[in-house]
């Protein structure tokens, strides 16, 4: 079996790519815990989904959640060193847009947890979303963080709110 744990983070320090050594409270390590966080309750969500009624959500959660995984890889990239993997996020955010614009949604805020269970779910992803906003703002500031990611992740915290709202 594949040992899984190396002893390299046992004093506060971890890698970013190219090996980059920084501490485990950098902005950049803290923005991408929460993306992981983010994307774990994703996955909750899309696991919640029916998958025999309309897989339009399903597929653009996954989508979103596969751009995540983008999003962190460029995060953890030093200054000065390239990535080879393509930001797609223009692409997401275009997805997102739809499907907000063409949501048969009334408006108004509800209390989390008065509708479904699912419903439930993704509000606490879309509350974890705006946490990732707030940590990639805080992160810009010091680390450029390309400006689509910022954008994108505003509106998947819109798409969210509707996705919970939407009548069942």
């Amino acid at each position: 079996m594949k040992q899984i744990y190396t002893k390299t983070g046992d004093e506060g320090m971890t890698s970013l790519r190219d090996g980059v050594r920084v501490p485990k409270d950098d902005p950049r390590i803290e923005t991408n815990g929460q993306i992981d966080q983010l994307n774990a309750c994703l996955g909750v969500v899309r696991s919640m989904l029916d998958k025999t009624q309309d897989s339009a959500p399903l597929q653009l959660i996954h989508a979103v959640q596969r751009e995540l995984m983008t999003v962190m890889s460029h995060i953890a990239t030093p200054e000065g060193s390239s990535n080879p993997r393509e930001l797609h996020v223009a692409e997401i955010t275009a997805q997102l847009e739809q499907a907000i614009d063409s949501a048969d949604y009334q408006g108004g805020f509800v209390v989390p947890g008065e509708g479904s269970r699912l419903s439930a779910f993704i509000h606490l992803a879309r509350t974890q979303a705006r946490t990732v906003e707030r940590r990639l703002w805080s992160l810009h500031r010091e680390h450029p963080v390309d400006n689509a990611v910022l954008v994108m992740m505003n509106r998947l915290s819109d798409y969210l709110f509707v996705l919970a709202n939407l009548k069942e």
